[in-house]
């Protein structure tokens, strides 16, 4: 059983899709949780754009001071827009990386001093598997990705032997983003959408998308006290889809 009584989490993008299931899982096993997102409103809730790093720190640091410490911190965020790598524009990768590996940066720098003073840290970033095989047609995301996972390799070199940090590779999943992706594809390939979530389906062993829910439950566990020997590692979570080991 996975038991998270006591613990605290802050679960960025916590009101939708794989970020949303990750806040009910994380409730279901004890947890308290608060969102941070920018359409967060309401009860433990934070409401703050990524990209803006000053606000993030000064609304993070209220909450730790309102209300303590952080144990779990699930970095979770949009991918940037698709399209080919080739015509991305400067400003397309600097978004993306303030978006992503900034605020992520900024976070963890904010939370660890409590998780420090808990004896106790779990630090998991929602990404892609394209940190083990880039997807065509996400150039920037593959980009961007790929530096969370190398951050993410590097920290769990140089934190405390009580915090960890992992990574889950989500593949395809029912999701308003695989939805919108869809759609994009089936536009530029001219073809139906149920033709592209076919050629999406042939790829995968279970032969299915894969609910938000099943990646909720993966983080609650590396979330966990169970998951305290799993560190620096990068999980995908696609129905046997990577063909790398």
């Amino acid at each position: 059983m996975i038991d998270l009584e006591g613990k605290r989490a802050l679960v960025c993008g916590g009101t939708s899709g794989i970020g949303k299931a990750t806040v009910a899982s994380l409730k279901e096993n004890g947890a308290e949780v608060v969102i941070l997102s920018r359409s967060a409103s309401g009860e433990n809730t934070i409401s703050c754009d990524l990209e803006d790093l000053d606000t993030l720190t000064i609304l993070v640091n209220k909450e730790i001071e309102g209300n303590g410490n952080f144990e779990i911190l699930i970095n979770n965020s949009g991918g940037p827009p698709s399209g080919p790598l080739i015509d991305a524009t400067p400003a397309d990768f600097e978004k993306a990386f303030l978006r992503h590996v900034l605020a992520s940066q900024t976070l963890v720098q904010l939370v660890l001093p409590g998780m420090k003073a808990s004896q106790y840290g779990r630090i998991i970033n929602i990404i892609s598997t394209s940190v083990k095989e880039p997807i065509p047609g996400l150039g920037v995301s593959n980009t961007i990705r790929g530096a969370m996972a190398s951050w993410s390799k590097t920290l769990s070199k140089e934190l405390p032997p009580s915090v960890t940090i992992n990574n889950v590779l989500p593949g395809f999943t029912n999701t308003e983003r695989l939805t919108e992706l869809k759609e994009t594809l089936s536009k530029q390939k001219g073809i139906s959408q149920e033709e592209v979530e076919m050629a999406w389906l042939s790829t995968v062993p279970e032969g299915r998308l894969a609910e938000p829910s099943e990646l909720g439950k993966v983080v609650a566990f590396l979330s966990s006290p169970a998951a305290s020997f799993v560190r620096g590692t990068s999980i995908p979570v696609d129905g046997g889809r990577t063909g790398s080991i």
